[in-house]
């Protein structure tokens, strides 16, 4: 199982970006997938979430400017990003929580990341 995630860059504060994350490989179904970042000497932290039945769920700093979305057709996640502030540079890592067909149940995968970094 493979997850790859694309779309970050460099943009100036205010702008957008949107983020692909595309699971492949040995997939039976797809839970929960998300986002989540990780700043240099900090912690990883939820951005945001989304259920196999589309039910959302967003850190409080991100609420009203991120939406995330999913094409469980594609195994794709999303995130749309909007008003982006220099608080949000972060690398941003897609994850999935997935039964590849494993006896021993479904189990979180992480993406390699990608980097996002908004200037002022």
């Amino acid at each position: 199982v493979q997850l790859q995630a694309s779309g970050g860059g460099l943009v100036q504060a205010g702008g957008s970006l949107r983020l692909s994350c595309v699971v492949s490989g040995s997939i039976f179904s797809i839970n929960a997938m998300g986002w989540y970042r990780q700043a240099p000497g900090k912690q990883r932290e939820l951005v945001a979430a989304i259920t196999s039945g589309g039910k959302t769920n967003y850190a409080d700093y991100v609420k009203g400017r991120f939406t995330i979305s999913r094409d469980n057709a594609k195994n794709t996640v999303y995130l749309q990003m909007n008003s982006l502030k220099p608080e949000d540079t972060s690398v941003y890592y897609c994850n999935a929580d997935l039964w590849s067909g494993s006896s021993y149940g479904a189990m979180d995968y992480w993406g390699k990341g990608t980097q996002v970094t908004v200037s002022s």
